[in-house]
């Protein structure tokens, strides 16, 4: 149950002579500053983010998560990488379908979501087979070609750099293993996208300032998922990282989607 850490340097547009930006939320911001703002968001929600999960999607979360459970398949003696999966909502369901000689590996960049996943482990008893480590999806701290199955649930869209993530991904995943995606996606039809805009931009960060106490993280949680690259976008950049077979599925119209490839 030791917890690894992981220090890794911001990179900056040296060639440039200026820090590259990205997006935060609707905001443009440099690389470097968008890491720590993430950071900082998920530290000020870790203690009720699973809550705030229930609360946001009316508990369908949890049926995604099964879905994505399985698909992923899992079979005595594989192993699950979870990556951004602090709170080890996946790792949890994976070792309980897979069943004897299976493991999984949480990593996640916040420390306070991994105390949060790695305390309500061991208040459920779950000790084995389980391990813990800090760590940047962008630069993995696992060797190449280590694990049979690689997961990433709603935090790809948190990443600074997905395209990066997505080959580092790739590159941990023995030779004909799988990565799975489940991230917040773009509504199918204008009718549901209107009514899922007016929940998303009225009501949630409201209910992130109730619950949580926080209304600017669900407000950039909400700006995120509009920020993130729509189902055949994300599908072609997993292509580029080296995916091969790749698809996906929207669940609820498209406010989530998975998508899915193999290294083969």
């Amino acid at each position: 149950m030791r917890l690894r850490y992981l220090v890794k340097m911001e990179p900056q547009d040296t060639s440039r002579g200026r820090e590259v930006e990205t997006d935060f939320g609707f905001r443009r911001v440099s690389e470097a500053v968008k890491n720590r703002l993430v950071r900082d968001v998920f530290d000020r929600v870790a203690s009720r983010y699973d809550l705030m999960n229930d609360l946001m999607s009316g508990g369908i979360h949890r049926l995604w998560k099964d879905y994505l459970v399985d698909r992923l398949e899992p079979r005595p003696g594989q192993t699950l990488l979870d990556v951004a999966g602090g709170t080890g909502d996946i790792a949890r369901r994976f070792l309980a379908r897979g069943g004897a000689d299976c493991s999984a590996i949480v990593c996640d960049i916040n420390e306070a979501m991994i105390r949060q996943g790695r305390d309500r482990m061991i208040d459920r008893g779950v000790l084995d087979d389980l391990r813990w480590l800090a760590g940047d999806a962008e630069d993995l701290p696992l060797a190449d070609c280590c694990v049979e199955r690689c997961a990433i649930s709603f935090g790809l869209r948190n990443v600074t750099r997905i395209d990066r993530a997505l080959q580092e991904m790739r590159r941990v995943l023995k030779p004909g293993g799988r990565f799975f995606c489940l991230e917040f996606s773009h509504v199918e039809t204008a009718p549901l996208r209107q009514i899922y805009d007016l929940y998303s931009f009225a009501v949630l960060p409201r209910l992130g300032q109730v619950v949580a106490r926080d209304r600017d993280a669900y407000q950039y949680l909400v700006e995120s998922i509009r920020r993130f690259p729509p189902q055949p976008e994300l599908a072609a950049r997993m292509r580029a990282a080296g995916f091969e077979q790749v698809r996906w599925r929207n669940l609820s119209g498209g406010i989530c989607a998975l998508h899915s490839g193999w290294r083969l």
